[in-house]
């Protein structure tokens, strides 16, 4: 699927909007059409709107959330070295007043996409991968039963969405928790399979392009990519509420509970509700607003060319579209004027939660948003609140 959101100039560009699908089966294009009903049949706005934070975030996000009956919202702006302003709005569910708080998990969907990336260069800077690196030569085992174009698709490819593999598994057949098992399972069966293009042609959004080089991270490591992930890029970034899978305790207020694109709290929650387990390199990680900031705050030092995790070649790599087009390695890239010019973007919807980033390096600036709803509605909130904290930001003295 592919979407163009683009609004004001501060949306999501045609690029980046397909990773926020990360789910087989939905169908926000249909969805889209009916907003105003869905709003209709939630009720009036809440008037309820516990606040947290600075100020001067939470009346910028207020009347957001009034204007889309969202449930709940949380914006951080920071610079490469400090947390500007960060705020939350709302409740943790819908029908209740249980208040969001600075410390809450939010889900990141496919932004978690960046995050599998990073943990590439850092082996491919000890010497474990190169980005020239082909299928066949990561996995010889497998190589005689792949499918000859895939043999020579190299992890660059993989990576920018150009190695002409699916959009999603067959998530279905690909259920349990042995997760390293069913991702070289996906390496075996998919690799073996006919090309739909001639690999490294055109580009073509894949989940399970990120699920294979998760099980490259397996291949190369000896650990899952969920220990691999924790020890080379939460710990080293102090990312202590970084996890996996759906939030919160099942049956408890606890998290924000996630809520679909109708705006209608799910049956259940806690760490089972979300995309199967072997999609975790694609998109199963959650932490606090705070804690994804440590990361991208890393991105945008490391697009400076300041000291960061990676060297900052490695930046460069990540940061750079490689093939043309605007997608690099877990971002897109795009030019905004109130950027500076060139600035990166990603949104994650595992359609039940949204979260969008858009990092200026030339300004040093970068703004997260995060939602505990899906799909175009929750989208559109997140913009108008990007939109907000440029104006913030650019409201304060010089």
């Amino acid at each position: 699927m592919s979407f163009d959101l683009k609004s004001f100039g501060i949306g999501l560009v045609a690029g980046a909007a397909v990773m926020l699908v990360i789910c087989v089966g939905l169908l926000l294009a249909a969805a889209w059409t009916i907003n105003k009903h869905k709003l209709a049949r939630l009720g009036p706005a809440p008037v309820f709107c516990p606040v947290v934070g600075d100020e001067a975030v939470t009346q910028a996000l207020k009347p957001i959330r009034q204007k889309f009956n969202v449930p709940a919202m949380a914006a951080v702006v920071v610079t490469g070295d400090s947390i500007k302003f960060v705020g939350a709005v709302g409740v943790r569910k819908r029908g209740t007043e249980v208040p969001v708080s600075l410390n809450d998990f939010w889900h990141l969907g496919s932004d978690a996409k960046a995050m599998t990336s990073t943990l590439i260069a850092r082996l491919v800077e000890r010497g474990q991968l190169k980005w020239d690196s082909t299928l066949a030569e990561i996995f010889p085992d497998l190589a005689p039963q792949m499918n000859p174009e895939f043999q020579k698709v190299t992890l660059l490819q993989l990576l920018s969405h150009r190695a002409s593999l699916p959009a999603n598994l067959d998530l279905a057949s690909y259920s349990g928790d042995d997760v390293q098992s069913l991702r070289l399972r996906a390496v075996r069966e998919y690799l073996a399979k006919k090309p739909e293009t001639k690999p490294g042609s055109t580009y073509a959004y894949s989940n399970l392009g990120y699920i294979i080089a998760g099980a490259i991270v397996e291949k190369v490591t000896g650990q899952l990519w969920e220990t691999a992930i924790t020890d080379e890029v939460f710990k080293p970034l102090q990312m202590n509420s970084a996890g996996f899978g759906g939030t919160g305790t099942p049956g408890q207020v606890d998290q924000p509970w996630p809520h679909t694109s109708d705006g209608q709290p799910t049956a259940a929650n806690g760490p089972d509700l979300d995309n199967a387990p072997v999609m975790g390199p694609a998109g199963r990680v959650h932490c606090s607003i705070q804690d994804w900031a440590r990361f991208i705050q890393d991105q945008l030092r490391g697009a400076r060319g300041e000291p960061a995790l990676l060297k900052p070649e490695s930046y460069q790599k990540l940061q750079t579209p490689p093939f043309g087009g605007d997608y690099a390695l877990g971002w897109t890239v795009v030019q905004r004027g109130w950027g500076g010019g060139t600035v990166l973007n990603h949104g994650g919807d595992n359609t039940m939660n949204f979260a969008n980033v858009w990092v200026a390096p030339k300004k040093n600036f970068a703004i997260l948003v995060c939602l505990n709803q899906s799909g175009d509605t929750a989208f559109q909130a997140s913009d108008e609140a990007v939109g907000a904290m440029i104006k913030l930001l650019q409201s304060q003295p010089k």
